[in-house]
């Protein structure tokens, strides 16, 4: 009785194992974007008022331009960036009640947009910056 090659420790996931772990890894990161819209949207209007939506903006940036560098895909940059615009304008959607959770000042502004702009260009980021792996050996 031998082991098998996909049982040794520390070897990769093969067929259908490798596939399901990237899209556990694409869901966690879109999970992360939408996690991050909806912190950011309830703490963009701390004072220093603007300058903390900026943040949050760069911090998207961040994530996305970091996630798709790391995983080597733009489709890793593009998901938690979806799932940061999801949030964040769901949350800023009216509701029946007329209440508004981010409001049209330049703070709510600047984290709407400028989010939306750094998940755009950590998308483009990655996209002209990624590092070409080499193949693995077999």
């Amino acid at each position: 009785m031998g082991i098998s090659q996909g049982s040794a420790p520390g070897s990769r996931p093969r067929g259908g194992g490798r596939r399901a772990v990237t899209a556990v890894g694409y869901l966690l990161l879109f999970v992360l974007g939408v996690l991050e819209g909806c912190i950011g949207s309830f703490q963009y209007s701390q004072p220093p008022a603007p300058l903390i939506a900026v943040i949050l903006a760069v911090i998207v940036f961040v994530t996305c331009a970091g996630c798709g560098w790391g995983m080597g895909t733009v489709a890793a940059a593009l998901a938690p960036g979806v799932g940061w615009i999801v949030a964040a304008f769901v949350l800023a959607s009216g509701r029946s009640s007329g209440s508004v959770l981010i409001t049209a000042t330049s703070a709510g502004e600047c984290f709407l947009y400028g989010g939306a702009l750094a998940c755009i260009a950590g998308v483009f980021f990655a996209l002209f910056a990624r590092v070409r792996r080499p193949a693995a050996r077999r």
